[in-house]
């Protein structure tokens, strides 16, 4: 973990260190992931968030500097979030490593489930938290047969949610199918598209 004294006074920043990411970043290249939109990673996510019932889905590769959403799920109506300058945030399929909760599951190499983060004071202070207002979260890493945690699945919510055992198991047996399938495409020798 680090502190960046860059950030806004009183806000700790809890980016873990990632020193598997120049390998990650080889691999995804290699499988030709995490740096352009993918159809079908995005019916990936339309299909996760049917089945969660979350309004925001991501399958999400992540690098050394940012996060790449190859797979978005967005609601068809933005739940109504807005900045203090009265803006409406907008999120797009790329954030800095330092959003977000997806480089803390491939660095962990873990699924995290956090039903309500403000319960959390090392994610509560997160930057999606305030800017797009993130209250729930879950995601599992995508580790592939070579040992290589490529990115994540993950669902959130602007509402506390209680993901439950249900939750946990289904976020992590939809990371093992999509990585079963990156494998199968790359062995048939395949563009996953």
């Amino acid at each position: 973990m680090r502190y960046d004294p860059a950030r806004p006074a009183g806000r700790l920043l809890l980016t873990p260190e990632d020193k598997e990411a120049p390998v990650r970043v080889r691999r995804l290249g290699q499988l030709g992931l995490g740096d352009r939109r993918d159809p079908d990673l995005d019916a990936y996510a339309d299909r996760l968030a049917e089945v969660t019932g979350a309004p925001y889905a991501m399958v999400n590769f992540v690098g050394e500097n940012r996060q790449f959403f190859a797979g978005l799920h967005l609601p068809a109506v933005p739940p109504p979030v807005v900045r203090p300058d009265g803006t409406t945030p907008v999120l797009g399929r790329e954030l800095g490593r330092d959003h977000g909760f997806c480089p803390h599951v491939v660095v962990r190499r873990k699924a995290l489930v956090l039903e309500d983060v403000s319960d959390y004071p090392r994610f509560a202070g997160n930057p999606v938290v305030d800017e797009f207002g993130v209250r729930s979260y879950l995601g599992a890493p995508l580790i592939d047969s070579t040992g290589t945690a490529l990115g994540t699945v993950c669902v959130l919510d602007v509402a506390p949610r209680p993901w439950g055992r249900s939750g946990l198991e289904t976020i992590k047996s939809s990371a093992a199918e999509l990585v079963a399938r990156i494998e199968r495409r790359e062995a048939d020798g395949l563009p996953l598209l």
